[in-house]
């Protein structure tokens, strides 16, 4: 017959004490970990939003640098007062017409955290496994211990 091994309730104490240590160790870097994944994504999104800005930013200085060169010509300048600030020669007529050139930025609700959702069950499922088999694990032992 094999010689069952006795577990000592010392060492049942030091294995459950180690073991929700460990536990709860592995839990905080796993919501580290998911924390800065959250952080890298959003700066990441936010780095694309502002490269995008600086893009449309700089059509916006070659634009504004072509109507500066535009301006300099004396009849560009005179049908461009004319045409915006309602200036007319003698005998004209102005008429206005608005048009809508409204620029609507949209607006991306973007829920990051509804990404991670599966990570976190996943920690979740991960750890309820291992306190499961940590306890049937004492269990075991002190029933092996009892016989």
């Amino acid at each position: 017959m094999a010689k069952q091994k006795k577990i000592s309730k010392a060492s049942k104490r030091r294995l459950m004490i180690f073991g929700t240590i460990s536990c709860f160790i592995m839990l905080f870097c796993l919501v580290d970990l998911i924390t800065y994944s959250y952080k890298i994504k959003k700066l990441t999104i936010e780095e694309a939003r502002l490269t995008n800005q600086l893009n449309d930013l700089k059509e916006e200085e070659l634009d504004l640098k072509n109507e500066v060169t535009k301006l300099k010509d004396p009849e560009y300048l005179a049908r461009f007062a004319r045409e915006n600030y309602l200036y007319s020669k003698d005998g004209e007529y102005v008429i206005k017409v608005d048009e809508d050139n409204i620029k609507k930025d949209k607006s991306k609700n973007d829920n990051i955290l509804y990404e991670y959702k599966i990570y976190i069950i996943i920690v979740a499922i991960v750890l309820l496994i291992t306190i499961t088999y940590i306890i049937k694990t004492l269990k075991g032992s002190s029933n092996k211990s009892k016989k």
